[in-house]
């Protein structure tokens, strides 16, 4: 008999063998690569000083850089290895780590002011349990900065093997699906930013429609503010 498929086993086993290569990439990522304008994103609709769950914080740098501008942060991570390295590095008063399952966070409702959540939705076997968990979290009135991979993104090859018959655990969600799955979920969205592939020049795009933006994003970045 062909083993059952865990999608939540399956998801902390390869994010456990990934977090070293994850490791040596992640501070490259949010300093200088495709990360480093979702902070300032982040700042323009939510203060320092209020309290961010970082949903999918892998080794914890993107938190760390958070607490850094003055949020009280919490990383949380579905690996285990990822966590032990965050904990070990990174982890001092305001910036704290625990392993969870963005499907099942381990918070009482409406702890947290904001969340920040870049390329974890894609990672959960039903994405909007985890945006009804992100919702729960929340404060009435807080901000979810949520980032998904664009349609231009190499990271999609994740799920490739899925047009096989094989069992993933990437979906291939596109931006304008969370978008329209935020709405059916009542979140309102107050505004967006993409991160472009190389070779695509902003001024030549920004009389676009923002449908026709995101076609040649590697990641948009959302926020959403949650509705009473």
């Amino acid at each position: 008999m062909e083993p059952t498929f865990n999608w939540h086993q399956e998801a902390a086993k390869q994010w456990d063998e990934r977090a070293e290569f994850w490791n040596q990439r992640s501070q490259t990522m949010w300093d200088e690569g495709s990360r480093k304008t979702i902070i300032p994103f982040l700042k323009n609709h939510l203060p320092p000083g209020n309290s961010v769950a970082d949903l999918g914080c892998g080794d914890g740098y993107g938190s760390y850089k958070l607490y850094k501008e003055g949020y009280e942060v919490t990383g949380v991570d579905l690996s285990k290895d990822m966590i032990e390295r965050a904990v070990k590095r990174l982890q001092t008063e305001g910036l704290t780590f625990t392993q969870g399952d963005l499907t099942k966070l381990p918070f009482a409702s409406e702890s947290f002011d904001g969340i920040m959540a870049v390329n974890s939705l894609e990672w959960i076997e039903v994405p909007h349990q985890g945006l009804e968990e992100m919702k729960r979290i929340l404060r009435p009135g807080g901000k979810l900065c949520i980032g998904i991979l664009g349609p231009t993104a190499m990271p999609r090859i994740n799920s490739y093997r899925r047009v096989y018959g094989e069992k993933v655990i990437c979906n291939t969600m596109m931006p304008w699906e969370l978008a329209k799955l935020a709405e059916e979920t009542g979140w309102k969205y107050t505004e967006g930013q993409g991160v472009y592939k190389r070779g695509v020049d902003e001024n030549q795009i920004a009389h676009l429609d923002e449908d026709l933006k995101q076609s040649l994003t590697f990641m948009w970045i959302f926020i959403f503010e949650k509705q009473n």
